[in-house]
Protein backbone atom coordinates (compact mmCIF):
# COMPACT_ATOMS: atom_id res chain seq x y z
CA UNK A 1 0.00 0.00 0.00
CA UNK A 2 1.64 3.24 -0.78
CA UNK A 3 2.69 5.45 1.97
CA UNK A 4 1.34 8.51 3.09
CA UNK A 5 3.77 11.63 2.87
CA UNK A 6 3.13 15.17 4.11
CA UNK A 7 3.57 17.65 1.20
CA UNK A 8 4.26 21.26 2.44
CA UNK A 9 2.92 24.01 0.30
CA UNK A 10 4.22 26.29 2.82
CA UNK A 11 6.49 27.04 5.84
CA UNK A 12 5.67 25.05 8.84
CA UNK A 13 7.57 25.07 12.26
CA UNK A 14 8.40 21.28 13.69
CA UNK A 15 9.03 20.78 17.59
CA UNK A 16 11.47 18.58 18.05
CA UNK A 17 14.87 18.57 19.81
CA UNK A 18 17.54 19.97 18.30
CA UNK A 19 20.76 18.46 19.22
CA UNK A 20 21.83 17.76 15.56
CA UNK A 21 19.81 19.87 13.66
CA UNK A 22 23.28 20.94 11.45
CA UNK A 23 23.66 17.84 10.05
CA UNK A 24 25.28 19.43 7.28
CA UNK A 25 28.40 20.09 9.97
CA UNK A 26 28.31 16.44 10.22
CA UNK A 27 31.76 14.11 9.13
CA UNK A 28 30.49 10.87 10.15
CA UNK A 29 27.70 9.01 9.69
CA UNK A 30 24.73 10.55 10.19
CA UNK A 31 22.18 9.43 13.03
CA UNK A 32 19.16 8.15 11.56
CA UNK A 33 15.37 7.53 12.65
CA UNK A 34 16.39 4.06 12.24
CA UNK A 35 18.30 1.21 10.22
CA UNK A 36 15.51 0.02 7.99
CA UNK A 37 15.67 0.29 4.01
CA UNK A 38 12.49 2.94 4.33
CA UNK A 39 12.23 6.13 3.33
CA UNK A 40 10.87 7.48 6.99
CA UNK A 41 14.70 6.44 8.17
CA UNK A 42 16.80 8.12 5.30
CA UNK A 43 19.28 10.58 5.61
CA UNK A 44 20.02 11.34 2.19
CA UNK A 45 17.42 11.97 -0.57
CA UNK A 46 17.63 13.15 -3.90
CA UNK A 47 14.63 14.03 -6.18
CA UNK A 48 14.57 14.03 -10.13
CA UNK A 49 10.83 14.47 -12.29
CA UNK A 50 10.19 11.91 -15.28
CA UNK A 51 9.30 13.53 -18.32
CA UNK A 52 5.51 12.39 -17.61
CA UNK A 53 5.80 14.52 -14.14
CA UNK A 54 6.55 11.08 -11.93
CA UNK A 55 8.63 12.34 -8.73
CA UNK A 56 11.20 9.85 -8.10
CA UNK A 57 13.59 10.04 -4.99
CA UNK A 58 16.76 7.97 -4.23
CA UNK A 59 17.30 7.81 -1.35
CA UNK A 60 20.34 5.99 1.47
CA UNK A 61 18.88 4.12 4.49
CA UNK A 62 19.99 0.87 6.18
CA UNK A 63 23.01 0.98 4.22
CA UNK A 64 21.03 0.64 0.86
CA UNK A 65 19.81 2.86 -1.30
CA UNK A 66 16.70 2.48 -2.81
CA UNK A 67 13.86 4.26 -5.13
CA UNK A 68 10.30 5.46 -4.89
CA UNK A 69 8.11 7.31 -6.68
CA UNK A 70 4.73 9.74 -6.66
CA UNK A 71 2.52 10.56 -9.11
CA UNK A 72 0.61 13.62 -7.12
CA UNK A 73 4.02 15.27 -6.36
CA UNK A 74 4.76 14.14 -3.09
CA UNK A 75 1.51 13.38 -1.70
CA UNK A 76 1.76 9.66 -2.09
CA UNK A 77 4.93 7.41 -2.30
CA UNK A 78 5.01 3.96 -3.52
CA UNK A 79 6.46 0.88 -1.31
CA UNK A 80 10.88 1.43 -1.93
CA UNK A 81 12.05 -1.01 -4.79
CA UNK A 82 16.08 -1.63 -3.83
CA UNK A 83 18.99 -0.34 -5.82
CA UNK A 84 21.51 -2.42 -4.23
CA UNK A 85 21.42 -6.18 -2.90
CA UNK A 86 23.34 -5.82 0.27
CA UNK A 87 24.50 -3.54 2.90
CA UNK A 88 26.71 -1.41 1.71
CA UNK A 89 29.58 0.79 3.47
CA UNK A 90 28.22 4.02 1.65
CA UNK A 91 29.78 6.91 1.50
CA UNK A 92 28.39 9.22 4.26
CA UNK A 93 30.37 12.62 3.38
CA UNK A 94 28.58 15.38 3.96
CA UNK A 95 27.92 16.28 0.41
CA UNK A 96 27.47 12.31 -0.46
CA UNK A 97 24.36 11.19 -1.87
CA UNK A 98 22.52 8.77 -4.24
CA UNK A 99 21.82 10.35 -7.66
CA UNK A 100 19.21 9.91 -10.02
CA UNK A 101 18.12 10.52 -14.03
CA UNK A 102 14.91 9.44 -15.82
CA UNK A 103 15.19 9.34 -19.53
CA UNK A 104 12.23 10.22 -21.95
CA UNK A 105 11.64 6.09 -21.99
CA UNK A 106 11.50 5.72 -18.96
CA UNK A 107 14.89 3.98 -18.12
CA UNK A 108 16.02 4.93 -14.93
CA UNK A 109 19.95 5.53 -14.19
CA UNK A 110 21.22 5.83 -10.42
CA UNK A 111 24.53 6.58 -8.72
CA UNK A 112 26.48 6.25 -5.75
CA UNK A 113 29.74 5.64 -3.59
CA UNK A 114 30.72 3.34 -1.10
CA UNK A 115 33.61 3.21 0.72
CA UNK A 116 36.19 0.46 0.11
CA UNK A 117 38.18 0.61 3.03
CA UNK A 118 38.93 2.53 6.54
CA UNK A 119 41.01 5.36 4.63
CA UNK A 120 37.77 6.66 2.54
CA UNK A 121 38.99 5.22 -0.47
CA UNK A 122 35.49 5.48 -2.30
CA UNK A 123 34.16 3.27 -5.46
CA UNK A 124 31.16 5.16 -7.84
CA UNK A 125 28.63 2.29 -8.62
CA UNK A 126 26.00 3.07 -11.57
CA UNK A 127 22.55 0.87 -11.48
CA UNK A 128 19.88 1.44 -14.43
CA UNK A 129 16.29 0.12 -14.67
CA UNK A 130 15.04 -0.70 -17.83
CA UNK A 131 11.28 -1.42 -16.82
CA UNK A 132 10.10 1.83 -15.72
CA UNK A 133 11.53 1.42 -12.04
CA UNK A 134 10.34 -2.01 -11.31
CA UNK A 135 13.65 -3.25 -11.05
CA UNK A 136 17.19 -2.54 -11.10
CA UNK A 137 19.79 -4.35 -12.61
CA UNK A 138 23.01 -5.25 -9.92
CA UNK A 139 25.14 -2.04 -9.42
CA UNK A 140 28.53 -2.35 -11.34
CA UNK A 141 31.45 0.30 -11.05
CA UNK A 142 31.34 3.01 -13.12
CA UNK A 143 34.68 3.03 -14.13
CA UNK A 144 37.34 -0.06 -14.39
CA UNK A 145 40.18 1.66 -12.40
CA UNK A 146 40.18 0.76 -8.88
CA UNK A 147 41.39 3.63 -7.60
CA UNK A 148 39.29 6.25 -5.46
CA UNK A 149 35.89 7.92 -7.11
CA UNK A 150 33.95 10.10 -5.35
CA UNK A 151 31.58 12.65 -5.60
CA UNK A 152 29.73 11.65 -8.41
CA UNK A 153 27.19 13.48 -10.23
CA UNK A 154 24.78 12.81 -13.55
CA UNK A 155 22.84 15.48 -15.74
CA UNK A 156 20.45 14.51 -18.44
CA UNK A 157 21.08 15.85 -21.82
CA UNK A 158 18.65 17.06 -24.37
CA UNK A 159 18.58 13.93 -26.64
CA UNK A 160 19.09 11.62 -23.34
CA UNK A 161 22.27 10.85 -23.22
CA UNK A 162 23.31 10.22 -19.42
CA UNK A 163 26.65 12.92 -18.36
CA UNK A 164 28.62 11.48 -15.20
CA UNK A 165 31.49 13.36 -13.65
CA UNK A 166 33.05 12.23 -10.61
CA UNK A 167 36.14 12.75 -8.46
CA UNK A 168 38.92 10.56 -8.85
CA UNK A 169 42.07 9.37 -7.22
CA UNK A 170 43.78 7.59 -10.47
CA UNK A 171 46.87 10.25 -11.18
CA UNK A 172 48.24 9.93 -7.47
CA UNK A 173 49.81 6.74 -8.04
CA UNK A 174 51.81 7.52 -11.16
CA UNK A 175 52.71 10.97 -10.39
CA UNK A 176 53.78 9.09 -6.73
CA UNK A 177 56.12 7.11 -8.84
CA UNK A 178 57.56 9.71 -10.57
CA UNK A 179 58.73 11.63 -7.35
CA UNK A 180 55.68 14.39 -8.10
CA UNK A 181 54.25 15.66 -5.30
CA UNK A 182 50.23 15.06 -6.54
CA UNK A 183 47.13 17.39 -4.95
CA UNK A 184 43.67 16.45 -4.42
CA UNK A 185 42.25 14.35 -7.46
CA UNK A 186 41.43 14.63 -11.02
CA UNK A 187 38.22 15.29 -12.72
CA UNK A 188 36.53 12.48 -15.06
CA UNK A 189 33.57 12.02 -17.09
CA UNK A 190 31.80 9.49 -19.19
CA UNK A 191 28.89 9.28 -20.81
CA UNK A 192 25.54 7.19 -21.45
CA UNK A 193 23.56 6.41 -24.92
CA UNK A 194 21.84 3.58 -23.68
CA UNK A 195 19.96 4.61 -20.70
CA UNK A 196 23.06 2.87 -18.42
CA UNK A 197 23.08 -0.45 -19.97
CA UNK A 198 27.18 0.76 -20.87
CA UNK A 199 29.04 3.74 -19.57
CA UNK A 200 31.90 5.14 -22.09
CA UNK A 201 35.32 5.14 -21.11
CA UNK A 202 36.37 7.75 -18.65
CA UNK A 203 37.94 10.61 -19.59
CA UNK A 204 40.00 13.50 -17.57
CA UNK A 205 38.80 17.04 -17.53
CA UNK A 206 40.84 18.51 -14.90
CA UNK A 207 43.44 17.45 -12.64
CA UNK A 208 44.66 18.42 -9.49
CA UNK A 209 41.00 19.43 -7.96
CA UNK A 210 39.84 19.33 -4.31
CA UNK A 211 38.79 16.05 -3.66
CA UNK A 212 35.94 16.27 -1.76
CA UNK A 213 33.42 18.34 -2.52
CA UNK A 214 29.93 17.67 -4.61
CA UNK A 215 30.13 18.83 -8.09
CA UNK A 216 27.46 21.02 -10.42
CA UNK A 217 26.58 20.19 -13.91
CA UNK A 218 24.01 22.59 -15.72
CA UNK A 219 24.35 22.15 -19.93
CA UNK A 220 25.05 25.36 -22.28
CA UNK A 221 23.85 23.74 -25.08
CA UNK A 222 22.80 19.97 -26.34
CA UNK A 223 26.02 17.81 -25.82
CA UNK A 224 27.93 20.90 -23.73
CA UNK A 225 27.69 20.38 -19.81
CA UNK A 226 28.98 22.61 -17.49
CA UNK A 227 31.04 21.72 -14.27
CA UNK A 228 31.48 23.60 -11.55
CA UNK A 229 33.86 22.16 -8.94
CA UNK A 230 36.05 23.29 -6.29
CA UNK A 231 39.49 23.83 -7.70
CA UNK A 232 43.02 23.41 -5.80
CA UNK A 233 45.07 26.85 -7.50
CA UNK A 234 48.69 27.63 -6.91
CA UNK A 235 49.49 27.88 -3.18
CA UNK A 236 46.37 25.47 -1.96
CA UNK A 237 43.91 27.70 -2.81
CA UNK A 238 40.31 26.20 -2.83
CA UNK A 239 38.43 28.33 -4.95
CA UNK A 240 35.69 27.33 -7.57
CA UNK A 241 35.69 27.10 -11.07
CA UNK A 242 34.04 25.98 -14.04
CA UNK A 243 34.37 24.44 -17.44
CA UNK A 244 32.53 24.44 -20.27
CA UNK A 245 32.47 21.11 -22.36
CA UNK A 246 32.87 22.48 -26.34
CA UNK A 247 31.87 19.83 -27.65
CA UNK A 248 30.77 15.98 -25.55
CA UNK A 249 34.24 14.40 -25.38
CA UNK A 250 35.74 17.92 -25.11
CA UNK A 251 36.24 19.64 -21.63
CA UNK A 252 36.88 23.43 -22.45
CA UNK A 253 39.50 25.87 -20.56
CA UNK A 254 38.77 25.98 -16.84
CA UNK A 255 37.55 29.60 -15.63
CA UNK A 256 37.67 31.02 -12.31
CA UNK A 257 34.28 31.90 -10.57
CA UNK A 258 35.78 33.81 -7.74
CA UNK A 259 38.69 35.03 -6.06
CA UNK A 260 37.92 34.32 -2.62
CA UNK A 261 41.69 33.07 -1.38
CA UNK A 262 40.75 30.21 0.62
CA UNK A 263 43.92 28.63 1.22
CA UNK A 264 43.23 25.32 2.92
CA UNK A 265 45.01 21.77 3.28
CA UNK A 266 42.08 20.29 4.23
CA UNK A 267 38.50 19.11 2.54
CA UNK A 268 35.85 21.67 3.30
CA UNK A 269 33.09 19.06 2.05
CA UNK A 270 30.78 22.08 1.33
CA UNK A 271 30.23 21.84 -2.78
CA UNK A 272 28.92 24.51 -4.99
CA UNK A 273 25.58 24.67 -7.06
CA UNK A 274 25.31 25.81 -11.37
CA UNK A 275 22.75 26.55 -13.41
CA UNK A 276 22.33 27.96 -16.65
CA UNK A 277 19.22 29.85 -18.10
CA UNK A 278 17.20 29.56 -20.80
CA UNK A 279 19.13 32.99 -22.33
CA UNK A 280 22.36 31.39 -21.77
CA UNK A 281 23.57 33.06 -18.16
CA UNK A 282 25.26 31.10 -15.67
CA UNK A 283 24.46 31.44 -11.94
CA UNK A 284 26.71 29.65 -9.66
CA UNK A 285 26.57 29.98 -5.96
CA UNK A 286 29.05 28.55 -2.78
CA UNK A 287 30.39 28.63 0.11
CA UNK A 288 33.86 29.87 1.15
CA UNK A 289 35.92 30.61 4.13
CA UNK A 290 38.43 32.42 2.39
CA UNK A 291 40.67 35.29 3.31
CA UNK A 292 38.70 37.97 0.62
CA UNK A 293 35.03 36.99 1.54
CA UNK A 294 33.42 34.42 4.25
CA UNK A 295 29.76 32.72 4.08
CA UNK A 296 27.77 32.02 1.29
CA UNK A 297 27.80 34.18 -2.17
CA UNK A 298 26.41 34.32 -5.69
CA UNK A 299 27.74 35.30 -9.12
CA UNK A 300 26.36 35.52 -13.20
CA UNK A 301 28.31 35.21 -16.19
CA UNK A 302 27.01 36.43 -19.43
CA UNK A 303 29.79 35.13 -21.39
CA UNK A 304 29.64 31.45 -21.35
CA UNK A 305 31.24 30.95 -18.18
CA UNK A 306 34.60 32.92 -19.01
CA UNK A 307 34.39 35.95 -16.50
CA UNK A 308 31.47 35.81 -13.47
CA UNK A 309 30.01 39.60 -11.41
CA UNK A 310 31.37 40.36 -8.13
CA UNK A 311 30.33 38.07 -5.81
CA UNK A 312 26.89 38.58 -3.93
CA UNK A 313 26.98 37.74 -0.23
CA UNK A 314 23.79 35.26 0.45
CA UNK A 315 22.30 35.18 4.32
CA UNK A 316 22.44 35.97 7.44
CA UNK A 317 26.09 35.63 8.87
CA UNK A 318 25.02 35.52 12.46
CA UNK A 319 23.32 31.88 11.13
CA UNK A 320 25.64 30.19 9.58
CA UNK A 321 23.89 30.17 6.26
CA UNK A 322 24.94 26.94 4.34
CA UNK A 323 24.13 24.61 1.23
CA UNK A 324 23.67 26.95 -1.37
CA UNK A 325 21.07 25.33 -4.61
CA UNK A 326 20.10 27.34 -7.53
CA UNK A 327 17.84 26.42 -10.77
CA UNK A 328 16.56 28.49 -13.20
CA UNK A 329 13.17 27.70 -14.66
CA UNK A 330 10.37 29.15 -16.46
CA UNK A 331 11.33 32.74 -16.51
CA UNK A 332 12.73 33.05 -12.79
CA UNK A 333 15.62 31.60 -10.79
CA UNK A 334 15.22 29.80 -7.36
CA UNK A 335 18.41 29.95 -4.87
CA UNK A 336 17.68 28.19 -1.91
CA UNK A 337 20.14 27.62 1.70
CA UNK A 338 20.53 26.59 5.32
CA UNK A 339 20.40 28.87 8.28
CA UNK A 340 20.99 27.86 11.81
CA UNK A 341 20.62 29.65 14.30
CA UNK A 342 21.43 27.31 17.15
CA UNK A 343 17.99 25.43 17.92
CA UNK A 344 16.01 25.59 14.22
CA UNK A 345 17.57 25.46 11.12
CA UNK A 346 15.62 27.01 7.86
CA UNK A 347 15.19 26.87 4.55
CA UNK A 348 15.30 30.47 3.03
CA UNK A 349 14.79 31.21 -0.63
CA UNK A 350 15.45 34.46 -3.12
CA UNK A 351 14.20 34.76 -6.40
CA UNK A 352 15.66 36.50 -9.51
CA UNK A 353 13.35 37.14 -12.45
CA UNK A 354 16.22 38.64 -14.69
CA UNK A 355 18.65 36.04 -14.73
CA UNK A 356 20.71 37.27 -10.98
CA UNK A 357 20.49 40.96 -11.60
CA UNK A 358 18.53 41.55 -8.82
CA UNK A 359 17.28 39.20 -6.24
CA UNK A 360 14.32 39.28 -3.82
CA UNK A 361 13.94 39.72 -0.15
CA UNK A 362 15.18 36.22 1.50
CA UNK A 363 11.92 34.82 3.05
CA UNK A 364 11.57 31.25 4.76
CA UNK A 365 10.59 28.40 2.95
CA UNK A 366 10.61 25.39 5.77
CA UNK A 367 11.62 24.95 9.16
CA UNK A 368 13.03 22.35 11.91
CA UNK A 369 14.41 21.70 14.82
CA UNK A 370 15.33 18.30 14.45
CA UNK A 371 18.29 17.07 12.11
CA UNK A 372 17.87 17.32 8.34
CA UNK A 373 19.05 16.77 4.36
CA UNK A 374 20.61 19.61 2.27
CA UNK A 375 17.77 21.79 0.33
CA UNK A 376 17.40 20.90 -3.47
CA UNK A 377 15.61 22.30 -6.15
CA UNK A 378 14.10 20.55 -8.89
CA UNK A 379 11.98 21.29 -11.71
CA UNK A 380 8.71 19.96 -13.28
CA UNK A 381 8.04 21.49 -16.74
CA UNK A 382 9.29 24.52 -15.43
CA UNK A 383 7.85 24.54 -12.37
CA UNK A 384 10.21 24.49 -9.31
CA UNK A 385 10.31 22.66 -5.74
CA UNK A 386 12.25 22.38 -2.99
CA UNK A 387 12.95 18.80 -1.78
CA UNK A 388 13.72 18.90 1.48
CA UNK A 389 14.32 15.33 4.02
CA UNK A 390 13.99 16.28 7.72
CA UNK A 391 14.18 13.74 10.48
CA UNK A 392 11.02 15.27 12.17
CA UNK A 393 8.79 15.75 9.66
CA UNK A 394 9.80 13.58 6.93
CA UNK A 395 10.03 14.51 3.47
CA UNK A 396 8.60 17.55 1.95
CA UNK A 397 7.95 18.39 -1.59
CA UNK A 398 7.14 22.37 -1.10
CA UNK A 399 6.08 24.25 -4.71
CA UNK A 400 8.08 27.85 -4.94
CA UNK A 401 5.73 29.10 -7.37
CA UNK A 402 2.54 28.91 -4.43
CA UNK A 403 4.91 31.03 -2.29
CA UNK A 404 5.89 33.80 -4.52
Amino acid sequence: MPRRIALALSAAVLVASAGNAQMSHQHGPAEAACGEAVLRCATRVTPAFAPDGTLWLAFMAGGQVSVARSIDRGAHLSDPVRVTREALDLDWGPDARPKIVVDRDGRIVVAFARFRDKAFNGEVLIARSADGGKSFEAPRPITSNTESQRFEALALDADGAVFAAWLDKRNRVPAKEKGVKYDGAGLFFAWSRDGGASVSEAHLAQDNTCECCRLGIAFAAPGRPAVIFRNIFDGGIRDHAVITFNAPEAPGAMHRVSDDDWRIDACPHHGPSLTISPRGTYLATWFTNGKNRKGLFVARSTDGGATFSAPQPIGDPKRSPSRPYVLAARGKTALVWKEFDGEVTTINLMISRDDGETWSAPSILARTADASDHPLLVSDRGETFLSWMTKADGYRLVAIESTQ
